[in-house]
């Protein structure tokens, strides 16, 4: 199982592309099953979830395919990889669930798999372990379109004989998957479907947009979703959103090196409240189109209070990132984690590291400033894996990261970009060493 090893103590200087977003990624490459016409995606990832995913979109019948264009230049919008989706024909019903099990988003195909075939049969999702997330709303949703759901031995099967039927669902809570998978499931539903309480996260926006230029009327006012469902969908093309998750993730890695890093091929105007905080604390942003410099402008940052909430406020997916930044802050910071109840599982590993962090509940607080010092240290998620990079590269000395198959879910060539930046990071493969 791969490590990483990181050196830490040296400034991040230079540029960095982001690249696209997994988050849009994967629900939109699913929204292919809407329709037996191609779904051409430009700016996907290159992730292991993008591989499961694409595994499980095969094992229903998809033809898939990627091409590498010519970069225009290092500063083009388009990325260097485009992605071919076809499912002219569903050849199976089932997700199964070993590659279920791996990543919680291939639950999102039985919204359309059920509307567009009447049948689906979906394993129970995995992924990260950071809270219960169940699927009741999913259901819930998906029985007021019209199905009949029931569960048995880990999987859920959903069955609708004569089609989905549009109707007015309420969610109990913004859920960005159920979200998602219903808006995919009522753009074949006969009639007009109204999601209310929907989750508008960036990423689901996206997902609207490009299922928009497949063909369905899709209106969002403030948080409630108005979908015209049609049975003729077409095929698109279309280029996925950057990464907004890992634009913040090396803003903060040049500030709490007291570096200096440009992000390119990034709209800075969906990290608006993450910025904000950075600002507050000591950090400059100075935005462009499609980029923002970004570095560390005073000797000590100052504390900060964060609570996570749903778009457009802080979102969950930074809050390890900014805890580990906040161990050097000098005094008190609280972060509030509101979206997930079990997300507060780096905060032993970066105690392993110096950090000083009491937990109650929800609440974590940090007093800093606290000298990190480099140790071996577990990753336990996606978000805690890249949490313990940030710390590991202002630590003194050495610091070894076990479970990196974490942040191969989510984080395109990291060790590249940081060495790139002037990190000294490596991969550990098998007790061999590899430079990158």
């Amino acid at each position: 199982m791969d490590s990483i090893r990181i050196l830490g103590g040296n400034q991040l200087r230079g540029q960095i592309k982001i690249s696209g977003s997994k988050n849009s990624s994967l629900p939109i490459m699913i929204s292919s099953l809407l329709t037996d016409q191609e779904l051409v995606l430009d700016n996907i990832p290159n992730l292991t979830d993008i591989e499961t995913l694409v595994l499980i979109l095969k094992d229903l019948g998809a033809d898939i395919n990627y091409s590498i264009p010519k970069r225009k230049s290092s500063l083009s919008t388009t990325s260097d990889r485009i992605m071919h989706i076809k499912f002219k024909n569903i050849t199976s019903n089932q997700a199964n669930y070993e590659h279920l099990s791996k990543m919680r988003a291939g639950f999102l195909v039985i919204g359309p798999l059920l509307a567009r075939t009447g049948y689906a049969k979906v394993s129970m999702p995995g992924g990260c372990a950071i809270g219960t997330r169940p699927v009741d709303m999913h259901l819930m949703g998906l029985k007021k379109l019209g199905a009949d759901i029931k569960i048995e031995k880990g999987y859920v099967i959903a069955e609708a004989k004569n089609g989905l039927v549009g109707n007015k669902i309420h969610l109990s809570k913004p859920s960005v998957g159920a979200t998602q998978n219903l808006i995919m499931a009522a753009s074949l539903a006969k009639g007009e479907s109204i999601i209310l309480n929907a989750s508008i996260e960036p990423e689901t926006m996206d997902l609207i947009a490009c299922i928009r230029k497949m063909g369905v009327d899709i209106d969002v006012h403030g948080d409630n979703v108005q979908i015209q469902g049609t049975i003729n969908i077409k095929g698109a093309s279309y280029e996925i959103m950057s990464d907004r998750i890992e634009a913040g993730t090396y803003a903060i890695a040049g500030c709490m090196t007291g570096g200096r890093i440009e992000l390119t091929n990034f709209d800075p105007h969906l990290l608006e409240s993450p910025f904000e905080i950075l600002r507050n604390i000591g950090c400059s942003i100075k935005l462009f189109n499609r980029r923002i410099v970004i570095e560390k402008v005073v000797k000590d940052f100052e504390p900060a209070k964060i609570t996570t909430e749903p778009y457009p406020g802080f979102p969950t997916d930074l809050q390890a990132q900014f805890m580990a930044l906040l161990t050097q802050a000098s005094g008190k910071s609280i972060i509030n984690e509101r979206i997930f109840e079990n997300r507060f599982m780096h905060v032993q590993e970066l105690v392993r590291m110096g950090a000083k962090i009491n937990l109650d509940g929800d609440k974590a607080t940090i007093i800093g400033k606290t000298e990190l010092i480099g140790a071996p240290v577990m990753a336990t998620d996606l978000r805690a894996s890249v949490s313990l990079v940030l710390a590991a590269l202002s630590a003194k000395g050495e610091t070894i990261i076990n479970r990196v198959y974490h942040l191969d879910r989510g984080f395109e060539d990291l060790e590249k970009k940081i060495l790139n930046c002037g990190g000294i990071i490596e991969r550990i493969q098998e007790n061999k060493y590899e430079v990158i």
